[in-house]
């Protein structure tokens, strides 16, 4: 895999660990606040992230980022933070396989907001695709 393409196998890896998240959280929310799980999660995530920046030695001095990059930085922070709150909350109303294809509609949303915010330009047929995808969307979400 060349050095352009190697984003393709962190992205699907991200989808297999995404897609084992929604089922692992699914189990282990029975029986406990989805909020509590949320924490819990968060917790697991800071400290095997902890891990992995100290033992592939990428660890550099937070405090001396930019002003901008701890701004923006926050910002995601409080999104994901608030994208698993209702993520775990959904997934303790409802199954994992109605829950997470509306969840991927981020997708679209990723296109949309890249376009407005950030001038990325996608061809007609990456408008097509994500077209696709949020039609797929629906008809996941709107089964009965």
């Amino acid at each position: 895999m060349t050095s352009a393409n190697a984003w393709i196998h962190w992205a699907l890896l991200s989808a297999v660990f995404a897609a084992l998240t929604a089922i692992f959280a699914k189990v282990g929310i029975q029986g406990v606040d989805s909020d509590l799980a949320t924490l819990i999660r968060t917790a697991v995530v800071i400290v095997a992230l902890s891990i992995f920046v100290a033992a592939t030695g990428k660890w550099s001095n937070p405090f001396g980022l930019s002003t901008k990059t701890w701004g923006f930085l926050l910002l995601s922070g409080l999104a994901t933070g608030a994208s698993w709150v209702c993520y775990f909350r959904a997934l303790k109303l409802g199954d994992a396989a109605k829950v997470a294809p509306i969840d991927k509609l981020s997708l679209v949303l990723v296109a949309v907001f890249a376009f407005a915010f950030l001038g990325e330009r996608p061809s007609l047929r990456d408008w097509t695709g994500i077209a696709m995808v949020a039609a797929g969307v629906l008809l996941l979400a709107l089964r009965r």
